[in-house]
C-alpha cells in the first residue's frame, strides 16, 4: 500500500518545535540551526496546506490544527523510536533508564537494587538522579520516580511507597540530651533543608509547641545532608519515615517521639505511555511495589 507521507525531517522539526513551543530550543535538540527548523516547518505547512503555528515576534504558538497534529505525530515518533530500540537491543542486555530523586536513590533504591539485578540479569539499569520536575528531565527515561500524586499527561503514574515525616536523631545525641517530650527540643539543634523550610514549623504546630525556640538551627543545602548531619549527631532532623527505616532498624538513627507524623508526598513511578507495556519496565515497577511492601 502506498503511503502518502510528508518528509521525515520536517515531521521531526515540527514535533520538536511543538513540544518545546520554540524553534530555538527545537534547533538545539536536533543539532541544526533555527533557520533549518523554520524552513522544515514551513515546508510541512505547505505540504499539508494548513497552518501549524502562529508566529508572534520571537515566539510561536501551535494552532488548533497544530495541537491535534502534534499529539498524533509525537505518539507515532515515540512508537518508531521504541520499535527501533527493541530491534537494536534484541539479544543484548535490555537497557532500562531510571531517573529518580537523589535522596530516595541514596537511602532507599541503591541498598535494594542488587535484588532486582539478581532477579533480572538480562536488564541493565542505568540510574540517574535528578530533583527537577518530570517535564524538565532532559534525557530520555523509561521510568521516573517522583513525589505524587500528580497527573502527568502522556505518562502512567502509580504509587508504590507512601511516606510520612517525623523527627529523627542519633542514639548518641539522645544519650547526651534526652528527649522525653517535644518541648525539650528547646535544648537541641534543629536541622533544616533549604528546600523544605516549613517542615519543622508544621511539625511543631502539630506537636502543640508552635512557639518553641531551639537552642540552635542549622540549614543545609540538600535534604540528604540533613540526614547525614543527624547520623553524625549534629542535631534533630525531620526524617522521611520510609527512607530512614533501614537506619532505624540498624540502630544508627532513632525516633525520639511516637508522633505526630506529617503527611508527605509519596513515591510514584511515572512511565511514558509508549513504554508502559515494555517487559523490563513492567518488571522494574512490579519489583518496586514488592520491595516497598517488604
Amino acid at each position: 500500500m502506498h503511503r502518502r507521507l510528508p518528509p521525515l525531517n520536517a515531521l521531526r522539526a515540527f514535533e520538536a518545535a511543538g513540544r518545546h513551543a520554540s524553534f530555538t530550543r527545537a534547533a538545539a535538540e536536533l543539532g541544526v540551526s533555527h533557520g533549518a527548523v523554520s524552513r522544515h516547518v514551513q515546508a510541512l505547512e505547505a505540504w499539508l496546506q494548513l497552518p501549524l503555528f502562529e508566529r508572534h515576534n520571537r515566539r510561536v504558538v501551535l494552532t488548533e490544527v497544530g495541537r491535534r497534529y502534534l499529539a498524533e505525530i509525537g505518539a507515532a515518533l515515540d512508537r518508531v523510536a521504541l520499535a527501533t530500540a527493541r530491534e537494536v537491543e534484541r539479544g543484548r542486555p535490555r537497557l532500562l533508564r531510571v531517573n529518580a530523586l537523589a535522596t530516595f536513590t541514596l537511602r532507599w533504591l541503591i541498598p535494594r537494587l542488587s535484588a532486582f539485578q539478581l532477579a533480572n540479569p538480562a536488564v541493565e539499569v542505568r540510574l540517574t538522579t535528578s530533583n527537577v520536575p518530570l517535564a524538565q528531565i532532559a534525557e530520555p527515561f523509561d521510568v521516573a520516580i517522583r513525589g505524587g500524586p500528580d497527573a502527568r499527561p502522556g505518562h502512567v503514574g502509580r504509587l508504590f511507597l507512601p511516606e510520612t515525616r517525623i523527627p529523627v536523631c542519633s542514639p548518641g545525641l539522645l544519650r547526651r540530651l534526652p528527649l522525653a517530650e517535644p518541648a525539650e527540643l528547646c535544648r537541641h539543634t534543629l536541622l533544616h533543608a533549604a528546600t523544605m523550610t516549613q517542615v519543622w514549623p508544621q511539625w511543631l504546630r502539630a506537636a502543640g509547641v508552635p512557639d518553641l525556640q531551639p537552642q540552635a538551627s542549622v540549614t543545609l543545602e540538600h535534604f540528604y545532608l540533613t540526614l547525614q548531619a543527624a547520623l553524625d549527631g549534629l542535631g534533630v532532623a525531620m526524617g522521611p519515615a520510609r527512607l530512614i527505616a533501614d537506619d532505624v532498624a540498624a540502630g544508627r538513627l532513632t525516633l525520639p517521639f511516637a508522633g505526630p507524623s506529617l503527611p508527605a508526598r509519596s513515591y510514584h513511578t511515572f512511565v511514558p505511555e509508549t513504554r508502559a507495556e515494555d517487559p523490563a519496565v513492567r518488571a522494574f515497577c512490579a519489583w518496586l511495589v514488592a520491595a516497598a511492601g517488604a
